[in-house]
C-alpha cells in the first residue's frame, strides 16, 4: 500500500512539472526493451544497429510494440510475434489518422530483415546486466542518472576470461542438452513423467523433435539446458568472468546471481569447516553406517530420515578426509550430528557470505538449502585467502561525461575463519582434486595448478555443480534446467556434467594469463606428525605410518594400542 501511495504522489508530481511529451521523451529513454537494453537510443543500436534518429516508421513501430513484452515479443527469438505487434501499432496509427491507408499498407508489406541476432562477441550481456542493476541501486547516492548522464563504468571484468567462460560453459551445455534430448526422445515413460508434472500437455509431444533433434521454440524452454559460470580473484573478491546463461540464448535472468538451487555436496566444506575450527582434526573417525533421524517435513510434522550414500555403499571407521575426498553422506551428516550442530554450520556459511536462507537441520550436511552460485564461489574463495574473505564486486570507478571520479570501488575484506582452518580445509579440498571425486580435472583436463575443488549434486540429477579454486583464480559452474522438476539424467552427476566446464577453463585461464603454479602457504600453526594409517593415534614401531596435518594443539594424545608387543 505504502509503494503505491508513493507511486501515486509521483505521477501527479510529475504531471504537475513535466509536459506529456517531455513525460513521453523520459519513458523512451528509459524503459526496458529486453536483451539488456533500456531507452529508445539503446534499442534502435540492439536491433537495428543504427540510431534512433534513423529508424524508418516500420522499424519505430516494432520497438513500439515490444514494450508490453519484450522478452516475449523480441525481435530477436520471436520476429514473428514482433512483426505482428508491429502491425498492430502501425493499424492503430492508421485507424487514428496518424498515417494514411497507404502509408500503412506500405509499411505493413515490409519484412524487417536487417535485425541484428546477436550482440558484439564478448559483450557479456549479463555481466552487463548485472553492472546496470548494481548502478541502479547507487545512482540516487551519487546523484546520477545512469541512462541520461554519459557515465563512465569501469568494471572488473577480464575479456579474456569472459570468452574462455562463455566457451567452457556452452561446450558443457551442449554435451548435458544433448544427453537430455537423446533420453527423452528414446523413453516415452519420460515424456509421460513429465507431462504428468504438468510441464507441457502430453499431446504435444510429437511436437518436441525436428530432424535436427532440436526442441521448437514455445516448447524448448521447459527443456532447455542452462548454465551458469562466475570467476573471481580471491584475493580482492573482482568478478573476472560472469556468465548467467546459455551464451547463445540471453534472457533477462541471470543465474550466476538471480538462480536459487540446492547445492547438494558443494555445501559440504561449510560443515567440515566448522569441525575443523572447532578443533577437530582431519584424522578424527567416524562411522560409516546408516542412521535413522528425525526431520520435520513441509508440512511441519515429524517423520523418520534416513540419509544414504550417492553409491549406496557403507564401510567403518572414516576420517573427516576421507569423507570430504569421497564425499560421503553419512560422514557429512555424522558430523552435524556428532561434532557441530547445524546452527553452528549455518553460522560458518552466513559468516563465510551465503545470504540465502540456510535452515539449521540435519540435512544442511546435505546441503538442501538454496543457494546463489556467486555466494557460494565468493566462500570457496575465503579457503585460499587464508580465511579472509573479499566482498565480490564488479566496478572500479565511476566517471562523470567529462571524465570526473564520482566514486572509486575498494575491496572490502573480513576475517571469516582461522588461517589455519582455512589452510587445512585447503588442505582436504586439495585431496578431492588429486584423489577424489574431482580427480578428472587433472588426469582428463590437464590442469595441474595447486587448487582445491567440491563436486554437487542434487537429488535425481536435478543440479550438477562445481566450485574450486586456485591461488590465483576462484570459480564455480552451476548446470541444470530452470524447472528443478527435470532431471539431468541419471549418473549426470557434478563430475560430469559441471566440473568439465571449470577444468577446461581454470586450464585455459591459467594459461592464458601466464600464472604460476603457486602453492598455498602454510601457517607456522599447523604441523606435519606422523599417525598410525589404521587408529590414527600415535604410532609405535610396529604401526604402518602416514602423514597427516595438524593445526597445534588438535594432534592424537593416545598411543595406538592395536599395532604392540603383548
Amino acid at each position: 500500500i505504502v509503494r503505491k501511495i508513493k507511486e501515486i504522489i509521483t505521477a501527479i508530481q510529475i504531471e504537475r512539472t513535466y509536459t506529456k511529451d517531455e513525460i513521453l521523451e523520459m519513458y523512451l529513454n528509459n524503459v526496458h526493451f529486453g536483451h539488456g537494453t533500456y531507452g529508445v537510443q539503446a534499442a534502435a543500436k540492439r536491433y537495428f544497429s543504427k540510431d534512433a534518429s534513423g529508424l524508418n516508421l516500420g522499424e519505430s513501430a516494432m520497438l513500439v510494440g515490444i514494450l508490453p513484452a519484450p522478452a516475449r515479443y523480441s525481435p530477436v527469438r520471436h520476429p514473428e510475434r514482433a512483426h505482428y505487434k508491429r502491425n498492430v501499432v502501425l493499424r492503430v496509427m492508421r485507424d487514428q489518422k496518424f498515417i494514411t491507408k497507404d502509408i500503412f499498407s506500405e509499411a505493413r508489406a515490409i519484412k524487417s530483415e536487417n535485425i541484428a541476432q546477436k550482440q558484439t562477441k564478448g559483450s557479456a550481456p549479463y555481466f552487463t546486466e548485472y553492472i546496470r542493476r548494481t548502478m541502479e541501486k547507487e545512482d540516487e547516492q551519487l546523484g546520477v542518472n545512469i541512462y541520461r548522464d554519459g557515465l563512465k563504468i569501469y568494471t572488473t571484468l577480464d575479456t579474456r576470461l569472459q570468452s574462455l567462460a562463455e566457451k567452457a560453459l556452452m561446450e558443457s551445455i551442449s554435451k548435458n542438452q544433448k544427453k537430455l534430448n537423446s533420453r527423452l526422445f528414446n523413453n516415452e515413460e519420460e515424456f509421460s513423467q513429465l507431462a504428468y508434472l504438468g510441464i507441457f500437455p502430453e499431446d504435444t509431444v510429437k511436437m518436441m523433435m525436428e530432424g535436427d533433434s532440436s526442441l521448437y521454440t514455445d516448447l524448448r524452454n521447459k527443456l532447455l539446458v542452462q548454465g551458469a559460470f562466475v570467476a573471481l580473484d580471491p584475493r580482492s573478491g573482482a568478478i573476472l568472468a560472469m556468465v548467467g546463461g546459455r551464451p547463445d540464448y540471453h534472457d533477462q535472468y541471470n543465474r550466476a546471481v538471480q538462480a536459487k538451487r540446492q547445492p547438494g555436496s558443494v555445501f559440504k566444506p561449510f560443515v567440515y569447516a566448522t569441525a575443523i575450527d572447532n578443533g577437530y582434526p582431519v584424522s578424527k573417525q567416524l562411522l560409516n553406517q546408516p542412521l535413522v533421524l528425525r526431520v520435520l517435513n513441509s508440512e511441519g510434522e515429524w517423520e523418520k530420515w534416513m540419509p544414504r550414500n550417492y553409491d549406496g555403499t557403507t564401510s567403518g571407521l572414516t576420517t573427516l578426509r576421507e569423507g570430504i575426498r569421497k564425499s560421503i553422506n553419512l560422514i557429512a551428516v555424522r558430523v552435524v550430528k556428532e561434532l557441530v550442530p547445524a546452527s553452528e554450520v549455518k553460522a560458518t556459511a552466513n559468516r563465510m557470505g551465503i545470504n540465502t536462507n540456510i535452515r539449521a537441520v540435519d540435512a544442511i550436511a546435505l546441503g538442501t538449502s538454496e543457494v546463489y552460485l556467486l555466494d557460494v564461489v565468493n566462500a570457496y574463495s575465503a579457503f585460499s585467502n587464508k580465511g579472509v574473505l573479499s566482498q565480490p564486486f564488479a566496478i572500479t570507478r565511476v566517471e562523470d561525461r567529462y571524465g570526473n571520479t564520482i566514486k572509486e570501488y575498494y575491496p572490502i575484506r573480513e576475517e571469516v575463519l582461522r588461517e589455519e582452518s582455512a589452510y587445512v580445509m585447503t588442505s582436504m579440498l586439495q585431496t578431492v582434486m588429486d584423489a577424489g571425486t574431482g580427480g578428472s580435472a587433472r588426469w582428463r583436463h590437464n590442469f595441474y595448478h595447486p587448487a582445491g575443488g567440491k563436486t554437487g549434486t542434487t537429488q535425481n540429477w536435478t543440479d550438477a555443480w562445481f566450485v574450486g579454486f586456485s591461488k590465483q583464480l576462484a570459480a564455480g559452474v552451476w548446470i541444470g534446467v530452470d524447472d528443478p522438476r527435470v532431471s539431468l539424467g541419471e549418473k549426470q552427476d557434478g563430475s560430469r556434467a559441471a566440473l568439465p566446464a571449470w577444468a577446461k577453463f581454470m586450464a585455459s585461464a591459467h594459461d592464458t594469463l601466464g600464472l604460476k603454479q603457486l602453492p598455498f602457504e602454510r601457517p607456522s600453526g599447523v604441523i606435519d606428525l606422523e599417525i598410525c594409517a589404521t587408529t590414527k593415534n600415535k604410532p609405535t614401531n610396529l604401526c604402518p605410518v602416514e602423514t597427516e596435518i595438524f593445526i597445534s594443539g588438535t594432534e592424537p594424545s593416545q598411543v595406538c594400542k592395536v599395532h604392540r608387543r603383548d
